[in-house]
């Protein structure tokens, strides 16, 4: 078996440049985000506010890098930290109001981005590839102890 006829390279280049582009294309637009800020913004924004050990597994992080991580954020004023009022133990992330205007500013950069890298696809190639990508991952499942239902994107 030829592994260039293979899915694995593949999905591993096209993760690699996808997150390449987004670096690159936040920076032309000075937007002083990463990618992994901004999948971070994006999950807050969504949620509310997480706690630290859910936003790493989320985001596929350790927790030290996902400490250092958010960190950085809140030097960068896009995030702040509160102890849970249930668990003292628990420190739970927020978007401050500059997080909130940081995604907002970010948020058309990203649609275009994806506008761009679906362009030339059907709906339905695009349906078809998601529900490959879909089976991928179920596959994953029963394959790995490791890598469990947990780790299906979550939309």
């Amino acid at each position: 078996m030829e592994l260039k006829k293979t899915l694995g390279p593949w999905l591993g280049k096209t993760s690699k440049m996808i997150g390449c582009l987004i670096n690159e294309v936040l920076v032309e637009n000075n937007i002083a985000l990463t990618r992994e800020q901004w999948i971070i913004l994006i999950k807050l924004h969504q949620q509310g506010g997480l706690a630290q050990n859910e936003l790493a597994f989320i985001t596929e992080r350790d927790k030290t890098s996902l400490t250092r991580l958010i960190n950085t954020m809140e030097r960068k004023n896009l995030v702040f930290r509160k102890i849970s009022k249930t668990d003292k133990r628990i420190k739970l992330v927020y978007l401050t109001e500059f997080g909130k205007s940081e995604y907002k500013n970010a948020l058309p950069v990203m649609q275009n981005i994806i506008q761009n890298l679906q362009k030339g696809l059907s709906q339905k190639e695009i349906e078809n590839t998601i529900r490959t990508l879909q089976k991928l991952q179920e596959n994953l499942i029963h394959l790995s102890t490791n890598c469990g239902e947990s780790h299906k994107l979550k939309i």
